[in-house]
C-alpha cells in the first residue's frame, strides 16, 4: 500500500515538473528579446546614471566633509 502511495506521488510530481518546463519552454517564446543597438544604448544610460550617481555622492561627501572639519576648528 505504502509503496503504491509512494509511486503515485513520484509520478504526480514528474507530471507537475514536466508541465512546468513545458509552460517555461512556452513564455520563452513570448520573449522580445533586445537588439544590439537597444543593448548598447541601454548599456550607455546605465553607465552614464552610475558616474552621475557617483559623482553627486562624492560631492556631497566632500561638502559634508568639510562642514564637519569647520564644526571641528570651531569647537576647538
Amino acid at each position: 500500500m505504502a509503496e503504491t502511495k509512494n509511486k503515485n506521488w513520484f509520478q504526480r510530481a514528474g507530471k507537475r515538473i514536466a508541465k512546468w518546463f513545458r509552460e517555461m519552454k512556452s513564455e520563452l517564446k513570448k520573449v522580445v528579446w533586445p537588439s544590439r543597438k537597444q543593448i548598447i544604448n541601454n548599456t550607455l544610460v546605465a553607465l552614464a546614471v552610475m558616474v552621475i550617481v557617483g559623482v553627486v555622492v562624492w560631492a556631497f561627501d566632500f561638502v559634508a566633509n568639510k562642514l564637519v572639519e569647520l564644526l571641528i576648528s570651531i569647537g576647538g
